[in-house]
């Protein structure tokens, strides 16, 4: 497997690492969390982002998009994931986007894309329920038919950027039971609509997201996205979405050994960097190890992405890679946490901002442990 960059990803990667240097600094994320930002994020930032084109990557040109491949876009969410920018390539590109791209017809892409590729149009994915724990087929909200259109009744959580969104995409039932494959369609509402409350959250690093309660909202026909009650869409846009997630995390857990790398190179004590204890170098040695394992599975997964292989081999690698960054990104905030000692516990330095989005993104999209067990039931255990 080629695991180097491109010489045109190298040139992405030093323009975006630039751009997160020169205008997102963790003292920005300490503004937006003590004025309990409504957005949690930077609009203006994310108007230059997409004039960058990075919001619009992997969406086609015909729809004002860069038409490139999930390699090209693992390059910026891993610089973004650097500087854990808070603003919303997950949600709106990698979630609601996707969901778009994957399943909408042609007037629902035309209306729906060019405004996300141009950053004037923010969307959510709400697909979590209370007691789901990351299964997309656990649905209890019900969608019924009502005149010409229809009726969604029930409850939402962890809609990442929900407060902020332009537009909802809501997983609800159509047929079937709470826990069935089948039966589950997608729905894209405006939050405005009547019988739609959002109620904002901010997750243990900052990042917002909301509740999701629907009171016999009504929608057209037309909100419907892809076929009613059929199609494993839901699971492709989340398997995206995941490998999406990976390259964001391996950049953080990347900053994040680097700090602390940096750190025991110049702690002093009884006259020596505290590098050069046995101790800690043999724990420096694991960490570097689980970070270049999780690259590695990083990179693969994106691959599979853009050889078009079949949804079983995505939903593998994704897993994969979502089950090693987990496990990995925990343990490098841990560390790094503990090697930098009684500053390390302050709110006055950075490392614990990266131990917080570890604890965050690790329960994104489902934990290692639920993907491991997704793995062993894919293999057929």
């Amino acid at each position: 497997m080629d695991l180097v960059l491109s010489e045109e990803q190298e040139l992405l990667q030093h323009t975006t690492r630039e751009f997160v240097a020169r205008r997102s600094s963790l003292k920005r994320l300490r503004t937006l969390r003590d004025a309990a930002d409504p957005d949690g994020f930077s609009r203006e930032l994310w108007g230059e982002m997409a004039r960058l084109g990075w919001t619009g990557i992997i969406l086609p040109e015909e729809h004002g998009g860069l038409g490139l491949g999930y390699r090209d876009l693992m390059v910026v969410m891993e610089e973004l994931g650097r500087g854990l920018m808070p603003e919303p390539m997950l949600s709106t590109v990698l979630l609601g986007a996707n969901a778009i791209l994957l399943g909408g017809s042609d007037a629902q892409r035309r209306e729906h894309l060019p405004t996300v590729a141009a950053g004037e149009r923010f969307l959510a994915l709400a697909w979590q329920e209370p007691g789901s724990r990351y299964d997309p087929h656990h649905v209890e909200t019900r969608a019924e038919r009502a005149g010409g259109g229809w009726r969604l009744r029930g409850e939402k959580i962890q809609v990442l950027d929900g407060a902020a969104a332009d537009r909802l995409v809501v997983s609800a039932r159509t047929a079937g039971g709470a826990r069935d494959a089948d039966g589950i369609t997608l729905f894209v509402i405006r939050p405005d609509a009547p019988g739609v409350a959002l109620e904002r959250q901010m997750r243990v690093d900052s990042r917002g997201a909301a509740l999701l309660h629907l009171a016999d909202a009504r929608v057209e026909t037309d909100a419907v996205l892809g076929q009613v009650g059929g199609g494993p869409l839901l699971a492709r846009v989340l398997d995206r979405a995941t490998v999406g997630l990976t390259a964001e995390m391996l950049g953080s857990m990347s900053a994040a050994f680097a700090m602390t790398i940096d750190y025991l190179r110049t702690r002093i004590q009884f006259d020596v960097p505290i590098g050069s204890f046995q101790a800690l170098k043999h724990r420096a040695v694991r960490m570097f190890v689980e970070l270049e394992l999780a690259r590695s599975a990083v990179m693969h997964a994106h691959r599979v992405l853009d050889e078009g292989r079949d949804d079983t081999a995505v939903a593998r690698a994704a897993s994969l890679a979502k089950a090693r960054c987990s496990d990995a990104f925990l343990l490098i905030g841990n560390e790094g946490v503990q090697m930098h000692g009684g500053i390390g516990m302050t709110d006055e330095h950075d490392i614990g901002f990266f131990l917080k989005r570890a604890r965050a993104a690790q329960l994104t999209c489902g934990d290692a442990a639920w993907h491991r067990d997704r793995m062993a039931r894919l293999d057929g255990y």
